[in-house]
């Protein structure tokens, strides 16, 4: 029997989505067929954080898992709202990509001449960017990876900034000026990772999807995600975190910066993988202690 994996149409979203596909059919000899589906954060011209976060990208995707349309989703994980769906089950995690961002263009961001134009639709990355170069100009954009780096091509911007691990998905690797370590931007919580979804009472696809799951990397964004959870960021807070679980020690960092870029606070903790969650909270709660709420509250309306 094939099984129908539901994902948006954007291209970024379709090869990811086949990637998983093959992943499967390859482990277990199973046809699996995509299932392309229009979303409203697709269609709509609005801005992410004006269209009430992340959630836009998954709702029309759980709507078909629902109307038994299609059998399991792929999402990018950063685009799955943190407050769980007890109808929905992460049936698996796939081994993250690269976890780090990208500048697009024709050099590196230390040697952008002052006052460039940067797009980016991520107040994380503006906020991040921002203290590092305060002397250039960052602009809000959407639309799919093609689009934002056809803005640099056609002179319109002078630099973009996306996920390293979605311009690695298509293919447009040779267009990066430079790759951002975590130290200087760090990613979105599941930056890089995959989920896989289906409704939690099909437990024979759950077993089935679990092949692909990657223990390390579920306590990683199990990490970051409580973070984000706890500061009750939502998406339109400057806040990234990053954890690697490397089988032994789970290494978890997250900062959240003022917008304008003047003030962060910035923490590291490290613990054993199976506490990571426990770990986060601990971390998200001397932030908060130290004044994250207070960082975020200044520009969350």
């Amino acid at each position: 029997m094939t099984l129908r994996l539901g994902t948006r149409r954007s291209l970024m979203a379709t090869t990811q989505s086949q990637m998983v596909a093959d992943a499967y059919t390859e482990r277990t000899g199973r046809d699996i067929e995509l299932v392309g589906i229009t979303t409203f954060g697709d269609v709509s011209r609005a801005h992410l954080a004006q269209l009430g976060g992340t959630g836009v990208f998954v709702s029309a995707l759980r709507d078909k898992l629902f109307e038994g349309e299609i059998d399991f989703a792929v999402h990018s994980l950063k685009d799955l709202p943190t407050k769980p769906d007890p109808r929905m089950t992460l049936a698996a995690l796939p081994a993250r990509h690269d976890h780090r961002d990208a500048l697009v263009g024709p050099v590196a961001f230390a040697d952008l001449p002052a006052g460039a134009k940067v797009g980016t639709g991520s107040p994380r990355r503006v906020a991040m960017l921002r203290a590092m170069r305060p002397d250039l100009e960052y602009v809000p954009i959407r639309g799919n990876a093609d689009t934002r780096i056809g803005k640099v091509t056609s002179g319109e911007l002078d630099a973009v900034v996306l996920a390293a691990a979605g311009l690695t998905r298509i293919g447009r690797t040779a267009e990066i000026a430079q790759i951002f370590e975590v130290e200087e931007l760090t990613p979105a919580p599941g930056q890089g990772s995959l989920a896989v979804e289906c409704l939690s009472d099909r437990g024979d696809l759950i077993d089935f999807l679990g092949v692909l799951d990657d223990p390390r990397t579920r306590s990683a964004v199990a990490a970051e995600r409580t973070i984000l959870s706890d500061l009750e960021a939502g998406c339109s807070a400057p806040v990234g975190a990053f954890a690697l679980d490397d089988g032994q020690t789970l290494n978890l960092t997250a900062v959240v910066v003022a917008l304008d870029g003047q003030r962060a606070i910035r923490k590291s903790a490290a613990g054993s993988p199976s506490e990571a969650v426990d770990l986060a909270r601990v971390l998200a709660a001397e932030m908060i202690a130290e004044g994250a709420d207070r960082l975020m509250g200044e520009h969350s309306h």
